[in-house]
């Protein structure tokens, strides 16, 4: 399975001058844990409900603060184009939660941990659902010896 078949899309994004305010009342009406920086098109950053928490409250910086002065520039990102087995191992190896999903050099999408375990958990259910099925039809009880 592709990287584009697991991410959510569109990503939002927020230009480096919003306030860590204005990115708090997005992501709290987007129901999401970070936005994505973005300028002229290129990715910049990331902000995380983290950041917020630690380098801006934390750090007793001003609601009105550009997000940039909070925002990780060094951000883990991931192909569209991928299989999904190149995100498994950059969520690994870099320890993040939040993949920026880039077609080129635009931002596309965004792929995050719980994005991969849903799709873990549909493939399960679907691997597993005859199974469920015939459990439900035969109730468990002792095993059958067989007639004699």
């Amino acid at each position: 399975m592709k990287v584009s078949e697991a991410m959510s899309a569109p990503a939002v994004a927020v230009p480096p001058r919003t306030s860590v305010a204005e990115a708090a009342r997005e992501m709290a009406a987007q129901g999401i844990g970070s936005v994505l920086v973005v300028e002229d098109g290129a990715l910049r950053g990331i902000v995380t409900d983290r950041d917020l928490s630690v380098r801006a409250l934390g750090g007793d910086l001003d609601a009105q603060a550009p997000v940039e002065a909070v925002m990780s520039e060094q951000v883990v990102t991931v192909d569209a184009a991928d299989d999904v087995h190149v995100a498994y191992r950059l969520f690994r190896r870099f320890g993040v939660r939040r993949l920026p999903v880039l077609d080129r050099h635009r931002v596309v999408g965004v792929l995050t941990v719980d994005d991969l375990l849903l799709d873990v958990f549909q493939r399960l259910a679907d691997l597993l659902g005859p199974i469920a099925w015939s459990v439900l039809e035969e109730p468990p009880g002792p095993p059958s010896m067989g007639a004699s």
